[in-house]
């Protein structure tokens, strides 16, 4: 077994009854509802956009502190409320508390080892760096009166500072010989030089200047001037700066192509053990994830053969690839057909969910274009959570730049696991859950909330979504995407690949378009860990519910094996284990 838990606080945990027991049911701890309360309102404030993107507008005006003295700060905050929690004893706390108690560890020890790295001291993020994170603020942030507007403008002023941070940190990772991989250096640079070379009533982060036809003249007259002023002498010089350091300065010191993964970092090796812990909250060796990815991806290469077999007539896994990369009637040719195949699919799952669901969310989910600010070297796709008073739904985000590029094959696996049942139903149940910290509902383990979307892509063949054979095919190969994953992660991070190498391999062993593959492994060396995270909780949850099946035969329900892994928000993945295994030990009780 090469599963080992990420601390004995995962081990020792519940016994529930059929179900879950309500978080709010006997034993209730004031002191530990007291240290969520102020764990979470340290992360908000520490935290303004993340604060804004759930809806709480306390922090609007502002930016979050990157400077070393605030993250040393930081630091010394979760460092005491670790200490306090480890210090509450869990003998003394109800089932529901202690469950808490953990996810509250949990949540901190993954900050404090995200922390340890310091990954602001080299990480260029042509994904979600500051030139993207700024741009979208807009489609998340209410702005309904002057002091809402007000506070936008501020917003934007505290970005030339914010961006001056950045620069003062990763000058230092400079002078530590920490620095990020060139390509991730020259997209940034890429998009950096867009954004400045366009006109100010362009940028995304503009568009709130529009509209507000219920206000004042000279109140609409005085937000865009402001805010025009703010992006004029604020943003767009700090912009420049950016630029001009990242392609003077850091360009010819980042690392070569051949020794992009953390491996080649001071400390690198070290850090990545503990992303694979916080991102898992597993403790397998890189040695082991890369084992299990060969493994996965040998069965993934035999269904491909079968089904292509009776898709094209050949198992030559090879030529199965080629006619779906090349030939035109598998991709898109215009960026209305891939939005109009995402809406069409979401709306076949929303009208699903019911025969395979008990706990549903209020929250809509809608489908989203993302802006031409982030298209080029962004993902396929990605799920941005609503707002957590549901005012704002969950948005779908697709990508449909150069449609040409899109495959039709993948477009359902793709709808199914960013939008419903995946990512949005998970996310939005736990935004609603009642009777547990908030930090719970918004907050969790990667694999718990990753897992949970690559298993509704099979789950949806079930549910009968896919169209047709094509459409399973698509979904093969991104469940081979999240098995290469393994293999490519573990071998750039932990084992010196090459980024040639591992776009190489990626390319030999999926179906997935050569940009998309060139765009997910620069994402890989960004976020070192993320990408595990997804095959080792889908295989986890399969466990789960193969066990249930064989323990409860006639009597396993599947509403109630997915409300049992939606009820308590995002866990850790051995806390998942014990949920299930007092469910089916409270069903077989009920004989």
């Amino acid at each position: 077994m090469f599963l080992r838990l990420l601390s004995a606080a995962c081990a020792a945990l519940l016994t529930m009854s059929a179900l879950p027991a309500p978080a709010d049911a006997g034993g209730s701890s004031a002191p530990l509802a007291r240290l969520c309360d102020e764990y979470w309102q340290g992360y908000l404030e520490g935290n303004p956009i993340a604060a804004t993107s759930i809806g709480d507008g306390r922090y609007d005006d502002r930016l979050a502190d990157i400077t070393p003295a605030a993250t040393a700060k930081e630091k010394n905050r979760l460092e005491g409320v670790l200490a306090r929690a480890r210090a509450i004893e869990e003998k003394m706390l109800g089932a529901p508390d202690r469950l808490t108690r953990t996810a509250l560890i949990t949540e901190v020890e993954g900050q404090l080892a995200g922390l340890a790295c310091g990954f602001e001291e080299w990480v260029v993020d042509p994904l979600g760096g500051p030139q993207v994170e700024f741009m979208s603020l807009p489609d998340y942030t209410t702005i309904e009166t002057p002091a809402d507007a007000r506070k936008f403008v501020l917003r934007c002023r505290a970005m030339g500072k914010y961006l001056d941070d950045h620069i003062a940190n990763l000058r230092t990772g400079l002078t530590l010989d920490r620095t990020a991989s060139r390509d991730a250096v020259l997209k940034t640079i890429d998009q950096v030089a867009r954004l400045t070379a366009s006109p100010v009533e362009s940028l995304a982060v503009w568009k709130p200047a529009a509209g507000h036809d219920g206000w004042k003249s000279a109140d609409r007259e005085r937000f865009a001037a402001d805010l025009h002023s703010a992006i004029e002498t604020a943003l767009l010089p700090a912009l420049r700066r950016y630029h001009d350091f990242l392609e003077r300065d850091l360009l010819p010191h980042a690392r070569p192509p051949e020794k992009a993964g953390l491996v080649a970092l001071p400390g690198g090796l070290e850090c990545y053990r503990r992303m694979i812990r916080m991102h898992t909250s597993l403790d397998p060796s890189p040695e082991e994830v890369h084992q299990l990815g060969l493994e996965q991806v040998a069965k993934y290469r035999k269904d491909l053969a079968e089904l292509g077999q009776k898709v094209f007539g050949t198992s030559d896994v090879a030529e199965i690839q080629k006619r779906l990369r090349t030939d035109p009637a598998m991709h898109f040719s215009t960026p209305g057909e891939v939005e109009a195949k995402a809406r069409e699919a979401l709306a076949r799952a929303n009208a699903a969910v019911p025969k395979w669901f008990g706990i549903q969310p209020k929250a809509r989910c809608e489908v989203k274009v993302m802006g031409m600010y982030e298209a080029p070297y962004s993902t396929i796709a990605y799920y941005r959570q609503g707002s957590a008073d549901g005012k704002r739904p969950g948005n779908y985000m697709i990508n449909t730049y150069l449609p040409e590029t899109r495959p039709r094959y993948e477009a359902e696996a793709l709808a199914f696991h960013e939008s419903v049942p995946g990512h949005h139903l998970q996310i939005a149940i736990a935004q609603e859950l009642k009777g547990i910290p908030e930090f719970r509902k918004q907050q969790g383990v990667t694999a718990y909330v990753e897992g949970w979307a690559l298993y509704t892509e099979r789950l949806a063949d079930e549910m009968g979504l896919y169209s047709g054979d094509v459409d399973r095919l698509g979904m093969l190969s991104y469940d081979a995407w999240r098995s290469c994953r393994l293999v490519v992660d573990t071998g750039m991070h932990a084992m010196g690949w090459s980024r040639r190498q591992a776009i190489d391999y990626m390319t030999e062993n999926s179906c997935l378009a050569e940009n998309n593959i060139v765009n997910e492994v620069d994402r890989y060396l960004t976020w070192p860990g993320q990408a595990l995270a997804y095959k080792l909780g889908q295989l986890e949850i399969l466990k789960l519910r193969d066990e249930a099946k064989q323990r409860l035969g006639a009597r396993f329900d599947i509403k109630a094996f997915h409300d049992v892994v939606l009820s308590n928000g995002a866990v850790a993945l051995p806390v998942l284990r014990q949920q299930v295994e007092a469910w089916i030990a409270g069903a077989e009780g009920a004989k």
